[in-house]
């Protein structure tokens, strides 16, 4: 009985060493990255994983925090969740309007849609040249709420929270 006592008392005490160094990569890990989940069909998957350090480029899934406005508080609350879009434009790249189409470098991207669900006029989004440290982003969808309208317009570096890969 004794010898199986001491055995619990060195599995105890190594877990009580071991507990604060297995935390501080866990803690640290926590803190550059995140498990979402996707409340709106503008992304075709349910879940995200997060990585507040992963570069970001042509394609890159980003979730970033959406501009006030009182459009987008009126759909999505005065504390809206995070956007996740797809980056179409890069810095450099050119957006263009030709009516209610638009283009990014020559290639259509999306079409914008006049009124939002609740009959809210939308106005037409940023065009020129995407600034240094900013992205062109849109989704698929076609009520996709993204760069296309000028309350996203282009996100830039200070709104983004990281970037996402989709895993269900």
């Amino acid at each position: 009985m004794s010898r199986l006592f001491n055995w619990k008392r060195v599995a105890l005490l190594c877990a009580l060493v071991a507990l604060p160094l297995a935390w501080a990569p866990i803690d640290a890990f926590s803190k550059s990255h995140a498990f979402l989940i996707n409340a709106s069909p503008s992304l075709p998957n349910w879940a995200f994983w997060l990585d507040k350090a992963a570069p970001i480029g042509r394609g890159s899934l980003i979730f970033f925090k959406p501009p006030a406005s009182a459009l987008v508080a009126k759909h999505f609350g005065d504390d809206p969740q995070m956007f996740g879009k797809k980056v179409i434009g890069l810095p450099g790249d050119v957006v263009s309007h030709e009516g209610m189409e638009v283009f990014v470098n020559g290639k259509q991207v999306a079409t914008r849609l006049a009124r939002t669900r609740l009959g809210i006029t939308l106005t037409r989004g940023p065009a020129g040249p995407v600034p240094e440290n900013c992205f062109y982003v849109g989704t698929d969808h076609p009520r996709g709420f993204d760069s296309r309208y000028g309350e996203i317009g282009f996100v830039c570096r200070g709104q983004i929270l990281g970037s996402g890969k989709a895993i269900l």
